[in-house]
């Protein structure tokens, strides 16, 4: 059993937090460009404000999209969700050019924590390649068959060291609002009967998850560098 665990309060408060913290940039974009439009009269500066309103708008309503899906209800207890609304607002919440995504799956109906765990994962490792670059999103498989594998591969990816822990909710001590993603996203596995791993490569990073046990490993020297082992 996790030697961790978080007040149900605490996690809503940190998880508000955290969807607060996605949305802010874009929304305080927004602000300064319709302040730009108020007192602006060149028209190349209140085109440049127009088309950063537009950028931000729909940035902002991505990540709601995005996360809607990935921390809300999503539909009743038991509720099915189409995979392919998950690649939809998966697309949408990387907004740039710097990364691509390739989503290797067939369109299905999975229980609402399995596609949650899906999304988290993926949020997880778009956070490894800061720079940009490639995830590879595959999804194999039905109900208690489904494996997911996410691969992020990029100039300097990186597995930050405390994810391992949240994941798997043996950290001892607090967490904050950028962690509290992570060990939600253990959270949602564990009650998705789902286990999660990692490996880590010459640049690239793979999270794993299936109904078959991997287990996250517990000393982080493993994960400061990259290496061809899998967590073990």
């Amino acid at each position: 059993m996790p030697a961790f665990s978080l007040d149900p309060l605490d996690l809503a408060a940190l998880l508000c937090s955290r969807v607060c913290h996605d949305v802010i940039s874009p929304v305080g974009a927004i602000i300064n460009g319709l302040e730009v439009l108020e007192d602006e009269k060149d028209e190349d500066m209140r085109g440049f404000a127009l088309d950063l309103i537009k950028k931000s708008a729909r940035g902002a309503s991505a990540r709601l999209q995005f996360c809607r899906l990935a921390f809300g209800a999503a539909g009743s207890a038991g509720a099915l969700i189409d995979t392919g609304d998950a690649e939809q607002v998966a697309r949408g919440l990387l907004n740039d050019e710097r990364t691509t995504l390739v989503w290797n799956a067939t369109r299905a109906l999975l229980p609402k924590n399995k596609v949650k765990l899906i999304l988290n994962l993926y949020m997880i490792a778009v956070a490894t390649v800061p720079r940009g670059g490639l995830i590879a999103v595959t999804i194999e498989g039905l109900d208690e068959a489904l494996t997911i594998s996410i691969e992020a591969s990029g100039p300097n990816s990186r597995l930050a060291s405390h994810i391992p822990h949240l994941l798997a909710g043996d950290l001892e001590g607090s967490v904050d609002a950028h962690g509290i993603q992570a060990y939600y996203t253990g959270l949602v596995a564990r009650e998705a009967g789902m286990s999660v791993g990692f490996r880590i490569d010459e640049g690239k990073v793979t999270l794993s998850a299936a109904a078959t046990a991997f287990e996250v490993a517990a000393d982080v020297s493993a994960i400061e560098a990259p290496q061809d082992q899998a967590a073990a």
